[in-house]
């Protein structure tokens, strides 16, 4: 496997968000416009140690934090990270990038579940989430139609589901969604959109999609506890409502 670099995201932003002023792109405290209740962060091993008692008293209150790659890869910060943010309060999920060119979407999904994506009813724990996106290694939709990409997103969400009771989070953007899938619909009534857009509003969701449950606003937030850039993102809905999607309710 390739060395596992920051996801292609951070290198299209640009292209991804044109309406967006220069100002929503950079600033670290800002709140969009359009800022839902509940306040977010989504981590990687690129964050380094955390402190999550001080990422929680800062009001952070949810977080996915990477957990798997393709078929091989385990974040190595992950089984610190999750446990560490339960512990202080902080409702998190897994999540897992996705290499539908690698393997099956069955196999990946089996991979995420076994290797922390599992989840339980504990009030803290959410479904995990499948990160859809452009292929930082290869063509933006990782050499499939629009119909394989849509057969392979299927198998994961379905094999996901199967393995775990719940549906999966999909983090993506509404270019690559629309680009890659051929505008597909068939995953919006029960699974939450992650939608990805570094501006003051979520924009235009992907086909079909009838409303965003996570919004990732920025890659250049700041957060106590956190050295560094870290993604900032807000849950559509107060805590007690975040709550009940951890539950299943």
């Amino acid at each position: 496997m390739a060395p596992i670099r920051p996801r292609m995201r951070r290198i299209l932003a640009a292209a991804l968000t044109l309406t967006a002023t220069a100002a929503a792109l950079v600033a670290v405290t800002a709140t969009p416009a359009q800022a839902a209740a509940t306040p977010g962060i989504d981590v990687s091993r690129y964050q380094g140690t955390i402190n999550w008692t001080s990422v929680r008293n800062s009001g952070i209150q949810f977080a996915f934090i990477k957990a798997t790659e393709g078929t091989s890869y385990k974040d190595p910060n992950f089984n610190r990270n999750y446990v560490a943010a339960y512990n202080a309060g902080v409702i998190r999920g897994a999540y897992h990038f996705a290499l539908p060119n690698r393997s099956s979407g069955a196999v990946q999904a089996r991979y995420l579940a076994s290797n922390g994506g599992a989840w339980s009813a504990d009030s803290r724990t959410l479904p995990a989430a499948l990160d859809i996106e452009y292929n930082p290694y290869g063509p933006s939709c990782y050499g499939l139609s629009q119909s394989a990409m849509r057969n392979w997103i299927a198998d994961f969400l379905n094999t996901y589901r199967a393995r775990t009771g719940r549906y999966a989070v999909i983090y993506t953007t509404t270019n690559w969604w629309n680009t890659c899938t051929g505008n597909w619909r068939g995953p919006w009534a029960n699974h939450p959109l992650w939608i990805a857009r570094w501006a003051s509003s979520p924009g235009t969701l992907p086909a079909g999609a009838p409303f965003w449950s996570f919004w990732q606003y920025t890659a250049s937030g700041r957060v106590p506890g956190i050295s560094g850039d870290v993604d900032r993102n807000y849950f559509n809905g107060n805590r007690s409502r975040l709550i009940a999607l951890a539950n299943n309710r």
